[in-house]
C-alpha cells in the first residue's frame, strides 16, 4: 500500500474523474482495465530554445512525465479504470507523480517506491526547428527497478487491455519484464497495444529487437509520422500497412501531428483531419492521442469517432505548457469539438 497526501489542487479534478468514470459505467456496464507498464520520471523543461544544454539556461519544472505515465493519467482523465506497473524514488519527484496519477483516476498500487535510488528525470530543449534535446536519467535510476510484484501480477490479472510504449524497452530487465506481462495479458483473452514512441538518445540493438517483439505481438499499432515504416522492410506507407496487417497486427492508427490521423485495417482506410491549433508544447500529445483512442477502442466506438475524439485530445494536449497538463476528459473533448473548427460530425 502507498501512503502519502494527495496534493489538495486536484482534488475537485479527482471529483470529476471519479463523476465521469460512474456515468460512463452505468451507461455501459463493467469497464475494460487498461495498464500500462514503463517509466515514471519528472521533466524539466528549457525555457530557450537552442541545442542542448552546454551553457546555463532557465529551466521550468518538475512536471510529472513518462509516456507511460502520461498516457495512462489520461485512460484515468477518460473515467476508464487503469493502472501503472512502474517504479519511483521515495523522494519528492515521485510523490509528485504519485499524487497526479492517483488524483486522476489511475491505480498506482503496483507503483513501487524504491529507497535506495532517485526518482528519473528527463531535461527537454526545443531548437527553432521544433524538434526536442533530451538529456535522460532512467536506466539508473529508480526507473530501471520495474518488477512484477505481486501488485503488479493483480493488475495484470485484472487487464483487459495492456498497452507497451517502446520508451520503455530501455534495458534487458524492462524488456523481459514487459514481454512476460504481454503473454500475461494475451493468455487470458486481452489485447494489446504497441506505441513505438522512439527517442534518439535511447535507440539501440536491443531496444530494435525489442520493438520488433511488440510488434508481432500487439492487436493496435499507433506509429507517429516516419515509425510507420521503421520496423518494415518496406518504406512505401501502403506496402508498409499491408506488411503490418499480414504479421497479424489488427489495425494500424498513423499519428501525423496537426494534419490528424489515419486508421487502417483489412476492410481499407480511414482518415481524420486535425484541429486547428496554436501549439505551445507537443510533448504528451502523441501519449494523449493514443490514450483516448485505446479508451474508445475499449468501449466499441467506431473507428471515425475514437479519431474524432483521439485527435481532439492531441490537440488539447500542443495548448498546454508541460507533458500532462493538456489531458482531457470526455467533456473537455466533447466541448472542443463542438467549438473547433476541425473534423466534421
Amino acid at each position: 500500500m502507498l501512503s502519502g497526501q494527495t496534493n489538495p489542487c486536484y482534488s475537485s479534478l479527482s471529483r470529476a474523474v471519479a463523476k465521469n468514470r460512474s456515468r460512463c459505467a452505468s451507461q455501459e456496464g463493467v469497464l475494460k482495465r487498461v495498464v500500462t507498464l514503463g517509466e515514471i520520471v519528472v521533466e524539466i523543461m528549457a525555457e530557450e530554445k537552442g541545442c542542448g544544454f552546454r551553457e546555463p539556461v532557465t529551466l521550468r519544472g518538475p512536471f510529472p512525465s513518462g509516456a507511460p505515465a502520461i498516457f495512462i493519467d489520461q485512460v484515468g482523465r477518460l473515467g476508464q479504470p487503469c493502472g501503472l506497473i512502474a517504479s519511483v524514488g521515495d523522494d519528492d519527484f515521485g510523490w509528485v507523480n504519485i499524487d497526479r496519477l492517483r488524483t486522476d483516476g489511475v491505480d498506482v498500487s503496483a507503483v513501487r517506491i524504491d529507497p535506495d535510488l532517485a526518482t528519473g528525470s528527463a531535461f527537454v530543449r526545443y531548437r527553432e526547428s521544433g524538434e526536442r534535446d533530451f538529456v535522460f536519467n532512467i536506466r539508473h535510476s529508480a526507473a530501471g527497478q520495474i518488477d512484477l510484484t505481486a501488485p503488479a501480477r493483480a493488475l495484470l490479472a485484472e487487464c483487459g487491455h495492456f498497452h507497451m510504449m517502446g520508451s520503455s524497452l530501455f534495458s534487458s530487465r524492462v524488456i523481459a519484464i514487459a514481454k512476460e506481462a504481454v503473454e500475461m495479458v494475451r493468455s487470458r483473452g486481452g489485447s494489446i497495444s504497441f506505441d513505438p514512441n522512439i527517442r534518439k538518445e535511447m535507440l539501440n540493438p536491443e531496444m530494435r529487437e525489442a520493438l520488433g517483439w511488440m510488434l508481432r505481438h500487439c492487436d493496435i499499432f499507433l506509429p507517429s509520422g516516419a515509425e510507420l515504416t521503421l520496423l518494415t522492410e518496406s518504406e512505401d506507407e501502403g506496402a508498409a500497412v499491408e506488411e503490418l496487417l499480414g504479421m497479424g497486427v489488427g489495425c494500424v492508427v498513423a499519428k501525423q501531428g496537426a494534419e490528424g490521423s489515419t486508421y487502417f485495417d483489412r476492410n481499407g482506410r480511414l482518415k481524420m483531419p486535425g484541429f486547428a491549433v496554436t501549439e505551445t508544447d507537443p510533448t504528451g500529445a502523441g501519449d494523449c492521442f493514443g490514450a483516448t483512442f485505446i479508451t474508445c477502442h475499449a468501449r466499441a466506438m467506431p473507428p471515425k469517432q475514437c479519431l474524432r475524439y483521439a485527435n481532439a485530445s492531441g490537440a488539447r494536449a500542443v495548448c498546454q505548457r508541460g507533458p500532462m497538463e493538456g489531458a482531457s476528459t470526455f467533456e473537455d473533448l466533447d466541448a472542443f469539438i463542438a467549438t473547433s473548427a476541425g473534423n466534421a460530425p
